[in-house]
């Protein structure tokens, strides 16, 4: 017998029947591509080296290549910039500078706040690595060694940098005004908590590291039109600050993408001085111009995820329910706003994590340094604010010497009560208690807990910790109007289709997504369906592939299209050959017809064609629901929520601070997946991107200078094939049952973020063995990434206080 909670609401399930009802009469197959685990449309090229990226593309005749000259210094004042040595270097054909660009000198994704250039003499210097000059080549190599000379050429009067956001916040520097979320009295439900909870700790941002590079290509086009292939996840907004750049109309400007080598969120908004610099050559020499950047220039000139810095306190009860929490969150912003705004906004939204909190008072503040301007990062800010309310409770759990999965559990969100966000938007999708049960179950937490125990008793140097740490995530950009899409499908007279759409493939499998949509509304193999590059010429106005919405949007876009198409084809079937629209049914290329006649659809549709069926059609979607009040920080932002679970094993050795996950069980709803065996594939893959973020990967800037000296692999390190663990089990919740109230694609939900959550669970239970090490008598100093020098540190202390704590015989 089914639990309440296991049963669909009322009615979200009427709606559904109606759908299946108003569908089926319209000859939408029962079967199709949609749900298969399909390899990725592009895998055979992926492993045979033959898919091709921007820099893989010919390069036109009369190609020269550019470099940029990088600021010394993190912060001062142009003197003058000596460019003649820079000028007379072999190959240089010209040196462009602030003034060279004939339209704004500006990149800002929101806030008109980041040149493109830093400027002329007596122009501010805001970070080491700002670019000041291009240079262009005949060469890339001549390039890269003329723009090297700008250690020379810029002549600065240097001024004491801002590096930390602590400082930052210590003067008021900020690039943005602060963002409050207040539900509730907070103080007063701490100071009548029956246990209170000060905490101060941080947390380090982390470097996208896309293993393709930053690259645009410009080529001049008639007429003073400019197209640029770019390696971006936002065409459209390449497309504007290009034309802005060029002073000429959007129209005149195309930009091109048809697969990136990752993008992770570095490729939002930061392709766009790589794309301003490259046209501005291009127009400037009327010759094609390539930029592809180095990367230690692409650590030194680009931004990353935030780090954030949190002072917390929070008021529970005996059984570690928070009463009132209050929490000041200070990011890591940079020299400029880009998109620190809406990053700090999805932080406070996030902070409530899986948990139902009656009283807070959220502060955020978005600290400006003389660093590089921080950016978009898969979780967008999520990931920041979650981890706070994690270590709360792992911190609450250690005082009350409980088992922090039942403080979790205490503090859960109801389905019924207790359900509505601090930002006022009510929870009607919760799995997250039967989703943390099965994982419990099925990963041993309880076995594992006790064997981890009974092996610290004995091991006086390792240290085991075990942590199961849940995940709410919700889906939607913060901005509602970036939720729209469009696509194109056109089919041709074999029976084969092709689509277009507003996203761009990054290797997360989009389009195989998207092709899998159209396939599955025509009734056609996916063979059959091929995806196109993404084009502002073809779809415009675009919104970022990114928030996790990429399928949502686009997958509803194209099934739009493809929907309006099929409809066209089912009224040419009754008109043709008679009969009700019902007795039209399309599946496996072949289509059904009144009367029990069949066609192949290669024959039918060209059979419509001579008919003078319109075989093509665009489509739109701009998702329901959605309202956001940007200075109450209320409303409903997300069009739902995904949920997952995790459970990891850690190791640590006390003696050097190694640590090694020995295993991990994760549990993910995604919803009626549209495609298993990628989204599978992604849960894995962040699962690991997050683990390296919170163990190993440390950005490094040098006190007096501001260099990033963790600009390159030998000194940044990310997680490679050893480091995953041995025991890796990954499973989507309900798979291939499961349901949820949105009307999303096929009620699928997205993958691509909130994964990235998951491996909070790796943290946390180094933290646990961490504090095995002092008996679980102190809780552990450890700030993150736990590299081994963080682990030995909080070792240290924790073995120290644990001594101090321990009563003399």
């Amino acid at each position: 017998m089914n639990k309440p909670s296991d049963l669909p609401l009322a009615e979200p399930a009427l709606e559904r029947a109606a759908e299946a009802r108003a569908r089926a009469a319209a000859g939408t197959p029962s079967s199709g591509a949609a749900g298969k685990p399909l390899p990725h449309e592009s895998a055979a090229l992926h492993v045979a080296g033959a898919a091709p990226y921007t820099d893989d593309l010919p390069e036109l005749a009369g190609t020269l290549h550019a470099a940029l000259g990088l600021s010394p210094v993190a912060h001062g004042t142009i003197e003058r910039l000596d460019l003649d040595a820079v000028r007379a270097m072999p190959g240089v054909v010209a040196v462009f500078t602030a003034k060279d660009i004939p339209g704004a000198n500006e990149c800002g994704p929101l806030v008109h706040d980041d040149p493109i250039l830093a400027g002329e003499a007596g122009a501010t210097l805001r970070y080491l690595g700002q670019p000041v000059f291009v240079v262009v080549a005949a060469t890339r190599e001549q390039a890269r060694r003329a723009a090297a000379l700008a250690k020379k050429a810029v002549v600065a009067n240097a001024l004491p940098p801002v590096l930390t956001p602590e400082a930052a916040h210590a003067v008021g520097q900020y690039v943005l005004p602060p963002m409050h979320v207040v539900r509730g009295d907070a103080r007063a439900a701490i100071a009548g908590a029956p246990r209170r909870l000060k905490r101060r700790f941080t947390l380090g941002g982390q470097e996208q590291f896309y293993l393709e590079g930053q690259i645009s290509y410009a080529l001049p086009a008639e007429g003073g039109g400019m197209k640029v292939l770019c390696s971006t996840q936002h065409p459209s907004e390449m497309q504007h600050t290009v034309a802005h750049a060029l002073h000429r109309p959007v129209h005149a400007v195309q930009v091109e993408c048809r697969r990136m080598g990752g993008g992770f969120g570095g490729k939002e908004s930061q392709s766009a001085v790589f794309a301003c610099c490259a046209a501005v050559a291009a127009a400037k020499l009327n010759r094609p111009v390539k930029l592809r950047v180095d990367r230690d220039d692409d650590f030194l000139v680009t931004g990353r995820r935030h780090g954030f810095v949190f002072d917390a306190e929070v008021g529970y009860d005996d059984a570690g329910r928070i009463l009132g929490a209050e929490v000041t969150m200070v990011s890591n912003a940079g020299h400029s706003a880009d998109l620190s705004g809406p990053v700090m906004t999805r932080a406070l939204c996030h902070f409530d994590n899986a948990y139902w909190l009656p009283h807070v008072a959220l502060h955020g503040y978005s600290a400006k340094t003389n660093t590089q301007s921080n950016t978009a990062f898969r979780g967008f800010g999520g990931p920041q604010g979650a981890f706070a309310a994690e270590v709360l409770l792992d911190s609450i759990a250690r005082e009350l010497e409980l088992d922090p999965l039942a403080v979790r559990k205490a503090n859960f969100y109801g389905t019924t009560s207790s359900n509505v966000t601090p930002y006022g938007q009510v929870i009607r999708d919760n799995v997250i208690h039967e989703l943390v049960d099965e994982l419990e179950r099925t990963s041993g937490y309880a076995g594992r807990r006790a064997a981890a125990a009974a092996f610290n008793a004995k091991s006086a140097v390792l240290k085991k910790g075990v942590a199961l740490t849940p995940v709410k995530f919700g889906i939607s950009f913060n901005v509602v109007h970036l939720n729209q899409a469009g696509a194109l499908v056109h089919v041709y007279t074999d029976g084969t289709a092709l689509v277009n759409h507003g996203g761009t493939e990054m290797g997360q499998g989009l389009n195989t997504k998207v092709a899998q949509v159209v396939a599955h509304e025509l009734g056609i193999p996916f063979e059959h369906v091929r995806c196109t590059a993404s084009d502002t010429q073809k779809v415009a106005n675009t919104s970022a592939t990114a928030a996790s919405t990429g399928s949502d949007l686009n997958g509803k876009a194209a099934e739009d299209a493809a929907r309006q198409i099929r409809e066209r084809l089912v009224a040419f079937a009754v008109q043709k050959f008679g009969g009700s629209a019902g007795e039209v049914r399309f599946a496996n290329g072949q289509v059904a017809l009144p009367g029990g006649r069949s066609m192949t659809f290669a024959d039918f549709v060209n059979a419509a064609y001579m008919a003078r069926v319109q075989l093509w059609s665009d489509g739109f979607y701009a998702t329901p629901g959605l309202s956001w009040d940007r200075e109450k920080m209320q409303g409903n932002p997300f069009f739902y929520f995904a949920y997952g679970a995790a459970m990891s094993e850690v190791l640590i050795d006390t003696l050097t601070g190694e640590s090694k996950v020995l295993a991990a069980h994760l549990l993910y709803d995604a919803g009626r997946s549209l495609n298993p065996a990628v989204d599978i594939g992604q849960v894995e893959g962040a699962f690991i991107q997050g683990m390296g973020w919170l163990t190993m990967e440390e950005l490094v800037w040098h006190p007096q200078t501001g260099l990033l000296t963790t600009h390159a692999p030998s000194t940044y390190k990310i997680p490679c094939a050893n480091d995953a663990p041995a025991e890796f089990v990954t499973r989507l919740f309900r798979a291939g049952e499961a349901d949820h109230p949105a009307d999303t694609i096929h009620r699928s939900k997205a993958v691509g973020e909130p994964p990235l959550l998951l491996p909070f669970s790796v943290f946390l239970a180094t933290r646990d063995a961490v504090s095995a090490a002092g008996g679980h008598r102190v809780d552990p100093p450890l700030a993150a990434p736990a590299t081994a020098e963080a682990i030995l540190n909080a070792v240290q202390v924790v073995q120290a206080g644990s001594l101090a704590a321990t009563p003399p015989r």
